[in-house]
């Protein structure tokens, strides 16, 4: 049997076939529309296809923001893979003690108290189990927010295509417009004591919409004006993403639960974090079995946390992030009204979060084919489906950002010339 680090060119059909057998029909379409190529080597901020081409990794959905197999970062899960790489669970273990000291050390002045999962969707509901845990049993989240897809976070995920096959999902759960601090504020009125807020700082998967400047400082002082609990869902936007730590830095707020996720790995493992101050965490300190998971907190996964979070302060990432974003920001925004001035709707973002809105989501796929097409990879939006966004990692050199602009530039031309020749509707 071959395994998928041995695959050679030419094995395309068969690991397609493989899709079809074991995995998602869905999932060999959408390979299918990008040419059936097979990833198999990845470094900094590009990824190898078995028949050698080379692609520039802006997408990832945000995990990769210090690129991939950082250095750093690989050194420390090889060190750790080769001497103690799952725990016990009942002994002390000092990787996972030193990753949550890290941890509550970046986090926002508090927040000391962690409790680690593997994904940000296990983070999510670790957080509205906390808030349940604590006597707010009602839930508010934001129309367009994307928290995942288990049953509690789809809960609070406000997109019906999701949610629809399974219902009924977790009752009393609102869903409220993003950045309308009056509807938040007349909802937490009508139950005050009993709210659970979660919310972005921007909705990455939502079309990297960007409240108001303010709103989210109102949200906390709304909630806590109406003895609420704040969760800020941070998985996407944490660690650097925004260029900042956290996106609630740049208005100060300091929630009862942030959720990390995604880059806290490094790109090299999946890991994700739920910080609460010590009055939130209160139930799970009174009952260290109430909220567990075999694989929360495991050695392997510490050490990586360890290391991702060492290569962002040694590296200066966070300020890298702001740096980068600021030249490509206004750059793409260039590009795409002088390229493709009918077709978009609007372009914007905060650091390494950019989102690129097309007037129907039919173009969106298009213009993802065409970046593929000219060596860069991006994503659509889960919840924005004419948004394509772009989450580059913040160790771009120069050399690579005028790649990145060059194929983006590249791809909108030829966006304008296969849509001419698109049915009318789309695709």
């Amino acid at each position: 049997m071959t395994t998928y680090a041995e695959a050679p060119a030419g094995q395309e059909a068969e690991i397609l076939q493989l899709y079809r057998a074991h995995l998602s029909k869905g999932r060999a379409t959408l390979a299918e529309l990008f040419g059936t190529h097979m990833e198999v080597e990845s470094q900094g901020a590009w990824v190898t296809t078995s028949d050698g081409e080379r692609f520039l990794n802006a997408g990832g959905y945000g995990v990769f923001i210090m690129g991939a197999r950082h250095p750093r970062v690989m050194e420390a899960v090889r060190r750790q893979l080769e001497t103690h790489p799952v725990a016990t669970r009942i002994l002390l273990e000092p990787t996972v003690a030193r990753a949550a000291e890290a941890l509550a050390e970046v986090a926002p002045e508090g927040l000391d108290r962690v409790h680690f999962a593997l994904s940000g969707a296990e983070a999510v509901e670790t957080g509205l189990k906390l808030a349940r845990a604590n006597g707010r049993k009602r839930t508010v989240s934001m129309k367009g927010g994307y928290h995942g897809k288990t049953l509690g976070a789809l809960s609070a995920t406000a997109k019906d295509v999701y949610q629809a096959p399974f219902r009924p999902l977790i009752p009393d759960v609102s869903h409220l417009p993003f950045g309308d601090i009056d509807a938040l504020r007349e909802e937490l009125a009508a139950h005050p004591g009993e709210v659970c807020v979660i919310i972005e700082p921007v909705q990455g998967e939502g079309g990297v919409i960007i409240p108001p400047k303010g709103y989210l400082k109102q949200v906390e002082e709304a909630v806590r004006e109406y003895d609420g609990f704040l969760i800020v869902d941070e998985v996407q936007t944490g660690i650097g993403r925004l260029g900042e730590w956290w996106g609630l830095d740049t208005e100060g707020v300091r929630p009862d639960v942030l959720l990390a996720g995604k880059a806290l790995g490094g790109g090299v493992v999946p890991v994700s974090a739920a910080i609460a101050t010590r009055k939130a965490f209160r139930p799970f300190d009174k009952d260290p079995y109430v909220h567990t998971a075999t694989f929360s907190g495991q050695p392997l996964l510490m050490a990586a946390v360890q290391g991702t979070l060492r290569a962002v302060r040694e590296e200066e990432l966070v300020s890298r992030s702001r740096e980068l974003g600021a030249r490509l920001l206004p750059r793409i925004t260039e590009i795409a009204r002088r390229n493709i001035p009918d077709l978009v709707v609007d372009v914007r973002g905060q650091g390494l979060l950019i989102g690129v809105e097309l007037v129907e989501p039919g173009l969106a796929g298009e213009l993802l084919i065409e970046l593929f097409n000219h060596g860069v990879v991006a994503n659509h939006s889960m919840n924005g489906s004419s948004v394509v966004r772009f989450t580059p990692p913040a160790i771009l050199t120069d050399r690579e950002v005028d790649f990145l602009l060059d194929s983006f530039d590249k791809a909108t031309v030829d966006l304008v010339r296969r849509s001419a020749t698109m049915p009318e509707g789309g695709n």
